[in-house]
């Protein structure tokens, strides 16, 4: 991913739910900035702090060539974390530095369908990929939110069936494991992409798809967004100890 920062200013924001800020961005920064074709598309962000930038990293989930704008949608839990409370309070005008595209997963043509699961921080990727799929895409998509005041329905074929998994009281990604291991599995060759909470996502459904499904691995992109009770910091430097205990490359993590 090109590292080089570009500039960015809000335009505007939108709260699509309760836990789900939309932030539109514009400004000097979209001339220099190149779309990579990625469903899964992802920027570093300079959120500003009191001690200086703090890097996150977050899915771009659109692109708008004509208002020469890029839209960013930003999970809210209240006064945690960095980047949530920052879009909630960005006011158009607002300066952004970000750095990016990077991604590498895109839906795959070849497929005879598509099993796509997350949860909120997975939810502009899994929405980008469903706008991108052809019109006789057949498929299921999970995505664990909160409750139904969390839905956000979007584009998709009419032959991918959408569920929400309402986590309620119970740990991130547990729900959301039970609803894809309870799924019957399609013949043909399936793409699957599954992010969220790292510890069900890469001990739980990561050898389910690769191992006992035998999904192939350029057919399979599963992995973390965030770890429970981790910073991206933290979280980035369990990614490399993961990734060189099982020799593949980390990626990024993301909320």
């Amino acid at each position: 991913m090109a590292r080089t920062p570009l500039s960015f200013v809000v335009r505007r924001t939108e709260r699509l739910t309760d836990h789900l800020i939309r932030v539109h961005l514009g400004g000097p920064g979209f001339a220099s900035f190149t779309p990579n074709g990625f469903t899964d598309a992802y920027v570093k962000l300079q959120i500003p702090g009191e001690d200086g930038p703090i890097t996150r990293t977050y899915t771009v989930r659109s692109i708008d060539p004509d208002l020469e704008q890029i839209a960013i949608d930003f999970v809210y839990h209240g006064a945690e974390g960095a980047a949530g409370p920052w879009a909630a309070a960005a006011q158009p005008g607002d300066e952004l530095v970000l750095a990016g595209p990077g991604g590498a997963y895109a839906p795959k043509l070849d497929a005879d369908w598509h099993l796509l699961a997350g949860d909120e921080s997975a939810l502009p990727a899994i929405s980008a990929a469903c706008a991108a799929l052809p019109e006789q895409a057949v498929g299921r998509v999970f995505v664990e939110i909160a409750g139904p005041a969390d839905e956000l329905d979007f584009t998709r074929p009419a032959g991918v069936e959408l569920d929400w998994v309402h986590r309620g009281d119970r740990e991130p990604g547990v729900a959301l494991a039970e609803a894809v291991l309870a799924e019957p599995w399609r013949d043909g060759k399936v793409h699957v992409f599954i992010h969220g909470e790292a510890q069900v996502v890469m001990h739980e459904l990561r050898p389910y798809i690769r191992k006992e499904r035998g999904v192939p691995a350029d057919h399979a992109s599963i992995s973390g967004y965030w770890r429970r009770g981790r910073t991206e910091e933290t979280f980035r430097q369990w990614k490399r100890e993961l990734a060189e205990r099982e020799g593949v490359e980390p990626t990024g993590a993301r909320r």
